[in-house]
């Protein structure tokens, strides 16, 4: 590696760019009862939890969208432009969402929420474009360790992010205070940024031409196959974790953010002992024992009626979800090293781009169950508090349990990848 690179500056560079990006992911739960309340609410009451998850879906589109273009060109572009790019982009849609939170219910408003949370998934997006081929480029021997390290800073702003919205709901400040929080770490990333110096990605390192990745990828159909359970991997982890202040609020008769503030709290000390573990199971047998107790969590995080329920199924999600992000990112870095950044983008739009369909999938379940709870669309704006509650309740279960079923699908995809590595080791 070049002399000029300060590692450990760049090691702080990394975690407080993901940092932001968890920050953000549990300001947007944190505010997402009050864009319904304040904003779709008022504009199709009967529809607005769909519309929620639709803007919030947005994010993860943006997010995918910079993947899948910012990764190939992080090379052209160099890390440093990408990550700045990052720290512009969190701050005008912290600014966007504030000017539209203060303007009258419109077409327009909406416009601006949707302008607003895709800048934040772009920033997200650039983020991963750029630090994960920096973490692989400079711990080339311990991916999978390096990688879950990185990305134990994610749970560690949301928990951050999560205990700053319950104290500005406790003490009765405005929601809109969530956004002034958000744009502290962006610019501190932009500062620090600005005075580092960056390597180059492995690929580059390695000589690898634009065209040799390109072929990489196209050669070896495995990539393709972790592509796809990429999809379903992040639907797991992300999908739950953004609507749960939403909808695990209505069941437990706790705020909701809380249990995602200990999940992510619990990620954060898991993920710093992911190498010991990947020593002796692999890093392909991490993702089937993980995929397992995402469903059984899931599942049991859906009949949640008590908050020591709620945090008990909780925990066995948690221990799913933990490592699945950083370990498939690590299992494409290890088996496809020629890939470059590229083969690290497209893991993660193939993960934003499934959170923005499985997003809107959840609302409009979550309001079919409430319109089939109230006895009809039109009974709804009618309906006494307590009734409409106990529809809200019904709806929230409904929606955990539509993607319970998800990490299920990927234990025979991974148990027959794990059996085979293990004749291929033998033979």
């Amino acid at each position: 590696m070049n002399e000029s690179i300060d590692r450990k500056r760049l090691h702080y560079v990394g975690n407080l760019s993901i940092f932001m990006i968890g920050l953000g992911f549990a300001v947007r739960a944190n505010i997402a009862p009050d864009l319904q309340a304040e904003i779709y609410d008022k504009i199709d009451l009967a529809n607005s939890a769909a519309m929620v998850g639709q803007a919030l879906g947005i994010t993860f589109a943006g997010f995918a969208l910079t993947l899948l273009f910012g990764s190939a060109l992080v090379d052209l572009v160099g890390m440093k432009r990408m990550l700045l790019f990052s720290a512009l982009a969190y701050l005008a849609g912290a600014a966007g969402l504030l000017t539209a939170s203060l303007m009258p219910v419109s077409g327009l408003v909406e416009g601006l929420v949707l302008i607003s949370l895709l800048c934040t998934g772009l920033g997200w997006g650039a983020v991963e474009a750029a630090s994960n081929p920096m973490v692989a480029a400079m711990y080339p021997e311990e991916k999978a360790h390096r990688l879950n390290i990185l990305h134990a800073w994610w749970p560690g702003g949301i928990v951050v992010g999560g205990l700053s919205g319950v104290a500005i709901s406790s003490a009765h400040l405005a929601w809109q205070s969530n956004l002034v929080i958000l744009a502290l770490p962006a610019l501190a990333l932009a500062w620090l940024v600005w005075n580092s110096s960056f390597p180059v990605t492995e690929r580059v390192a390695q000589g690898v031409s634009y065209a040799g990745m390109f072929g990489e990828l196209v050669k070896r159909p495995l990539f393709w196959v972790f592509w796809l359970c990429m999809y379903l991997t992040a639907a797991t982890e992300l999908a739950p974790g953004q609507w749960v202040n939403m909808s695990l609020s209505n069941v437990v008769g706790m705020q909701g953010i809380l249990v995602l503030v200990y999940v992510s709290a619990l990620m954060f000390v898991m993920r710093h002992f992911a190498g010991p573990i990947v020593k002796r199971i692999s890093s392909v047998g991490l993702m089937f024992a993980s995929c397992l107790a995402a469903g059984i969590g899931l599942y049991a995080l859906s009949l949640a009626t008590s908050p020591l329920a709620a945090f008990a199924a909780a925990t066995v999600w948690g221990i799913g979800v933990c490592y699945l992000w950083p370990t498939m990112l690590a299992i494409t870095s290890e088996r496809f090293p020629r890939g470059g950044a590229l083969a690290l983008g497209l893991m993660g739009f193939a993960g934003g781009m499934s959170i923005q369909f499985v997003l809107p999938i959840m609302g409009g379940i979550f309001d079919r169950a409430k319109a089939e709870a109230a006895g009809g669309i039109d009974k709804l704006a009618t309906l006494p508090a307590e009734a409409l509650a106990e529809a809200v309740r019904y709806a929230s279960v409904e929606s955990f349990q539509s993607v319970a079923v998800v990490p299920l699908y990927l234990l025979p995809v991974f148990g027959i990848i794990f059996f085979y590595d293990r004749y291929k080791a033998k033979a």
